[in-house]
Parts: C-alpha cells; structure tokens; sequence
C-alpha cells in the first residue's frame, strides 16, 4: 500500500516526506494506522548520526494508533483495536525473562537497526529499500508494520493524539522514579532539566508524594511550569549555586535526584548533591565517551548510590497502562507537557524541541 513517511536521509538534514510502499504485515506484525506521535531526542540523535542506523530510514518511536490489519501469529491485539508503541525487545533472554526489558541483551540489534531481524525493511521508495522498525515501529509515517512486542492496547476512552509520548519519553522519566528511586514519601526530590522526561519524572515525585520537590534547569519559563506541576522549589543553575541551595533546602543533601539531561556538570552536580545515603538516576543519553570525575573519596562516606537507568526500567503491557490510569484520575497531567504539531510541520516540531520552545511536540496526522 501506499503511504506517507518523513524520511531521514542524511546528518543535519531535514526529514523528507515521501510516498513509500509498505509492504504486508509479516509474521508477529501488526499494521497501524497512526494517529500521532512523539518527536523525542532521540530520533534527532539518530537522524544526526550519533548513531549509527543506516538512512535512508523512518524514524519514530513514540507512535499512537489503530489497528488495520495483523500478521500470522498475532495474538494479542485485532483489526480496530487502539494501541501506542513502545520500544522492542527479544522477550527470550534473561533481562525480559526477569522483567527488565529495557536491558534486553537484544535491545540495540532490534531498536537502532532500521531492519527487521532477518535484514529486509517493510518500505520501499522508488524500488530503494528504506529503512523501518525502528524501535520496533518507525512512526513517522502513516501507516506502519509494527513488531507484536512494541505494541500495548490502549482503552478507546483516552485520546490517542495526547498516547504517544507515554511510548519513551514520559516513561523514561516517570520509571526512573516509580520504579528505580521508589522514593519514601515526605522523601526530599531533585530533578535536573525541566524537558519532557524531566518533567514526567517530576510528575512521578508528586504521585509519590515527595517533598521537598526541586526542579534545576537553566530556562525560567520551564521552571515556572515546574511550580505548576508541583514543584516547590525552583533553581535556576545559571544564576545560583546548585549544590548550594539543594542543601539548604533539603538540610544536607538530597534523598533522590535524577539527571535528565546527560551533561557531565549536572551529573556531577546531581551527585554533589545527595545526602547521606541518597539514591541518583541517570537517564540522559550522553554523547558516547562522555566521561566525568566523581569524588569518590567524599561520596563513599555518604553511602550514596547511582543507578543508570534506560526507559524508565519498565515493562510496558503493565507499567503504561499504569500512567494511563494515573492520569485519568488527575494524578499525572502529563497532557500539559504536549504541543500538537501537523505531521507536514515535522520539521518545525524537531526545530522547536531542540530550541526548547516547545517540550513534547507531538505531530498530528
């Protein structure tokens, strides 16, 4: 069938809509029409050749949709069914079998790849193969062979333009907190970088009812939705001493903190932060070789501990439908972080993220 795609083809370059060829649902796909989905960083890490997936490829990885049609094998979803994409995985080996499936010894073949496991693509433009299945979906287009695995079926109440997100990055930052912090609450809270997964984390803080909750970042127009989403206090890192005043207002150090922007300064002042005993998250996806100092000498007495942390640590069938749940109690207003972009503005969406005027821009087809 015929469908349209923004197509990333080279570093820097915008993303090109084109009319691509999909192919038939294979065996263990399911075929979603998409509604929206989220831009996240790293579709623009990936479209910038950080990594290394071979262009001409579609991005995507925060879609949201409905069902068309299902391949041999599929289970678990059917024709009008609607559901939001998560990253892939192997199901098999001893990280998924332990439910960590963000750790699946699999992960970077079936995410980064651009190919289906066998090495062909579901798109084609021009008789050239382009690349799909990425994270298991490729979203940027609209309609996708999706992989069973990455696909989680969403109650038809909730409104599939504002799901995607709930796909990467709201997760990354809520799991981080929910699932590895697991903060007691009346716990003191940091969040360093007020973006889209450090917001969502944030979110978390309050459903845990932290308190202190701290939101640093360097732009006061963030800092102020910061307050509004529950945060006590707010810092900005350009005009004060962090370390400093985390301390004051903790009286020590922070219980948890997690960096949410993977700069080598703000981890090590995440770090220079903590109280006795307290318990970091990393999820900021730095550059690879980023590398930092940490004064090991002063932190071992504090028995504090870091944990690195991918995709919140979560298992998505159950732990999306958990914020989902969350959120239509009011608890988790993660919809306040989302600006709706047409999908023929994608370009403008992933220009206003990396500016930092928009937090989740969310194209709309």
């Amino acid at each position: 069938m015929k469908v349209t795609a923004a197509v990333a083809i080279g570093r820097g370059k915008p993303l090109v809509l084109k009319e691509l060829d999909l192919e038939e649902p294979g065996p263990g796909e399911v075929q979603v029409r998409m509604v929206a989905s989220g831009i996240c960083h790293t579709d623009a890490i990936v479209r910038d050749e950080v990594y290394s997936t071979p262009m001409p490829v579609v991005l995507g990885h925060e879609g949201a949709g409905v069902v068309e049609k299902v391949g041999p094998g599929v289970t678990t979803v059917e024709r009008g069914d609607h559901v939001l994409l998560s990253f892939s995985t192997c199901g098999t080996c001893a990280s998924c079998a332990n439910g960590h499936p963000s750790y699946c010894e699999q992960f970077f073949g079936l995410n980064f790849s651009g190919r289906r496991t066998d090495g062909t693509t579901a798109f084609t433009g021009n008789g050239e193969a382009i690349g799909s299945h990425f994270f298991g979906q490729s979203s940027f287009s609209s309609v996708s062979n999706v992989v069973e695995r990455s696909v989680v079926k969403m109650p038809p109440t909730v409104p599939l333009e504002l799901l995607g997100p709930l796909g990467c990055s709201v997760p990354t930052g809520a799991g981080a907190v929910l699932n590895v912090l697991d903060p007691e609450a009346s716990s003191s809270f940091v969040v360093f970088g007020a973006g889209a997964v450090g917001m969502s984390a944030l979110l978390a803080a309050r459903v845990a009812n932290c308190s202190p909750v701290i939101a640093v970042d360097i732009v006061d127009s963030r800092l102020e939705l910061a307050k509004e989403l529950g945060a006590t206090h707010v810092i900005n890192s350009r005009s004060e001493d962090v370390v400093e005043r985390i301390k004051a207002i903790t009286d020590g150090g922070a219980d948890y903190a997690l960096d949410a922007t993977g700069n080598r300064d703000v981890f090590r002042s995440m770090v220079d932060s903590l109280g006795s005993r307290g318990h970091a998250a990393l999820v900021g996806l730095a550059p690879p070789g980023t590398e930092v100092a940490i004064d090991i000498g002063s932190i071992v007495l504090t028995g504090a501990k870091i944990s690195m942390v991918i995709e919140g640590d979560m298992v998505p069938h159950t732990f999306i439908p958990r914020l989902v749940s969350l959120y239509q109690d009011g608890r988790f207003p993660f919809d306040k972080l989302i600006k709706p972009y047409p999908f023929a503005e994608i370009n403008t969406a992933f220009e206003d993220s990396r500016s930092g005027a928009t937090l989740k821009p969310v194209v709309v087809f």
